[in-house]
C-alpha cells in the first residue's frame, strides 16, 4: 500500500497557501543647528597697533519640513465578501462575492513641523592687561595723528598767510566774485614796527589876532655905580 500524502490547498474555496509579506517604510529627518565661533573683533589704529575685543555673535534661525504623500486618500473602499455556508458542507457558497464596501480610514495625514530659535556665544579675552595696554597704546597712537594733523594745518596756515600777504603786497587779488576770494579775505597787511607809513597833515592858518608880539617893558634894578672893579689874568 502506498499513500500519498494530501496537502490542504484551500479552505472553502479560498487558497490557504502561505504567503507572508513584511513591508517597512519609514523616513528619518535630521537637522542641526551649527553655532560656529567667530573670530574676536579686531580694531587697528595704524602704527601696528592692533587690538581685539570681546565678540558676541547672536545668530537666529528658522528651520521647518513638510512631508506629505501623493495621491493623498483620506479613506479606502474595503471590500466585504460573503462567507456564507448554508448547507454546512465547509465550502462558501458564493466564494469571490462582494456584500459591500466598508470605508476604512488610512490615517494618511501630512506632517508640518516649524523650529524658530536664537543661538548667541560670548567670548572675550581672559588676559586683562594686555587689552589695557593695547588701549594705551591706540590712544596714545591717535593723539600722535591728531598732532601731526594739526602740524600740516598749521604748515598750511603759514603758507597760507605768508603767500597771500606777499601779494596783496603786490597788489594781486582775487576778484571779490571769485570762489576763490576767501582764500585770503582774512590776510590783513599791518605797517611794520618802526616804520612811518606815508601820511597827510591838515595845516590850517592861524588867526591874525594870534600872531601880534606882546613887547613888555623892562625896568632897571641898579645904576652904573653898582658895577665894581675887575681883572682877569695876573696882576701886580
Amino acid at each position: 500500500m502506498v499513500s500519498t500524502p494530501a496537502y490542504a490547498a484551500d479552505v472553502g474555496g479560498v487558497s490557504a497557501t502561505a504567503n507572508p509579506i513584511a513591508n517597512s517604510s519609514g523616513s528619518v529627518t535630521n537637522q542641526a543647528i551649527q553655532v560656529l565661533q567667530g573670530p574676536y573683533i579686531t580694531n587697528t589704529y595704524g602704527g601696528g597697533i592692533q587690538c581685539q575685543g570681546a565678540t558676541m555673535n547672536i545668530t537666529p534661525y528658522v528651520t521647518g519640513g513638510v512631508a506629505f504623500k501623493k495621491p493623498f486618500e483620506s479613506y479606502y473602499d474595503e471590500p466585504v465578501y460573503d462567507v456564507h455556508d448554508a448547507d454546512d458542507d465547509g465550502q462558501i457558497d458564493n466564494p469571490g462575492n462582494i456584500l459591500y464596501y466598508m470605508p476604512t480610514r488610512t490615517n494618511q495625514t501630512d506632517n508640518y513641523n516649524l523650529s524658530i530659535g536664537v543661538s548667541a556665544t560670548w567670548s572675550r579675552p581672559l588676559d586683562k592687561n594686555l587689552q589695557e595696554l593695547c588701549k594705551t597704546a591706540a590712544t596714545t597712537q591717535i593723539n600722535m595723528q591728531q598732532q601731526l594733523i594739526a602740524n600740516k594745518r598749521l604748515d598750511f596756515e603759514l603758507a597760507r598767510l605768508k603767500n597771500c600777504g606777499e601779494l596783496k603786497k603786490a597788489g594781486i587779488m582775487f576778484h571779490p566774485k571769485s570762489p576763490y576770494y576767501s582764500v585770503c579775505a582774512d590776510v590783513m597787511l599791518i605797517q611794520p614796527v618802526g616804520v612811518v607809513a606815508p601820511h597827510m597833515h591838515n595845516l590850517t592858518p592861524n588867526a591874525p589876532h594870534e600872531n601880534k608880539v606882546t613887547i613888555k617893558e623892562v625896568q632897571a634894578n641898579g645904576t652904573a655905580e653898582d658895577l665894581g672893579t675887575f681883572s682877569i689874568g695876573n696882576t701886580k
